[in-house]
């Protein structure tokens, strides 16, 4: 690479659907949920530098070790450790902690990035093998688009949805922890639940079959994001759900035209619409 200077879009997700099937003995979740990559998209920028750095527009998130990023750098270094170092920037668009998949987004761009910066020629196995070391949910991030995540996250089978479709996205500055959601979960007296491919019956998607278990949880606790799902039926949406444990909820459209209408009613300055990238 003899350009000096590269900034790549880093894509945002939402669960489809998700399930929460069992716990495993060292307290990890397993889970049958449907990812789905989207066009809202943090920017990265790449820096050739003398040491690594990472910065970020959002004050709010941290540049040290913590961030997933930082994680993913050293891990990758290790495979090419007489190579140059790059100045990371992150500029944020996605919301921090909306069950959204940034952070992990992020670090997977990273990932990719320095497999071909530095010419490692890592197979999708050895990058499958160092996302699951950084996040349950980096490893989606190595091709994206429309996955099948079950497991812990880790077992990733990729799915061509029948139909085209279109989401509102409604931001809810409520921060959920996901283990806090986990820790409410009662596994017991719930129902089995969908096949998968009873989701796509006839070749049509079949929205009236999704569902985000965790709403059973969330919903109560936080009674106002619940309520957007209910808005978001009255706009006409063919589904409304809730994306991993919050706080973000969507709505699936057929059409632009009916999200942005949709949009106008609800009247919610904190909203996107977004593509599915398949």
């Amino acid at each position: 690479m003899n350009q000096s200077s590269f900034t790549l879009h880093s894509n945002a997700k939402v669960n489809l659907c998700l399930r929460i099937t069992g716990r495993l003995d060292n307290g990890y979740h397993t889970l049958s949920s449907l990812f789905q990559e989207i066009d809202l998209h943090d920017r990265l920028t790449f820096n050739s530098s003398n040491e690594f750095k990472l910065s970020c527009s959002n004050a709010d998130i941290p540049c040290d070790h913590r961030n997933l990023c930082s994680v993913a750098y050293r891990l990758m270094k290790t495979r090419a450790p007489d190579t140059g170092h790059w100045h990371i920037h992150i500029d944020k668009v996605i919301p921090v902690g909306a069950g959204l998949g940034g952070g992990s987004s992020n670090a997977a761009t990273v990932m990719k990035f320095l497999n071909n910066a530095w010419q490692l020629k890592l197979s999708k196995n050895d990058m499958l093998d160092i996302a699951g070391q950084i996040g349950a949910d980096v490893p989606f991030y190595i091709d994206g688009g429309t996955q099948l995540a079950e497991g812990t996250g880790n077992i990733l089978t990729p799915v061509s949805l029948p139909q085209q479709f279109v989401l509102l996205l409604i931001f809810s500055p409520i921060h959920i922890s996901t283990s806090w959601a986990y820790r409410q979960f009662n596994l017991t007296n719930r129902k089995s639940g969908y096949k998968f491919h009873d989701l796509f019956e006839s070749g049509r998607i079949q929205w009236k079959l999704f569902e985000n278990q965790f709403e059973s949880v969330v919903f109560p606790a936080y009674p106002e994001i619940g309520n957007l799902k209910t808005r978001l039926y009255k706009t006409g949406a063919l589904y409304a759900g809730l994306s991993g444990s919050g706080s973000t909820v969507f709505g699936i459209f057929a059409n632009r035209r009916d999200a942005e209408h949709a949009q106008y009613l609800l009247n919610q300055t904190n909203s996107y619409l977004s593509l599915p990238i398949q």
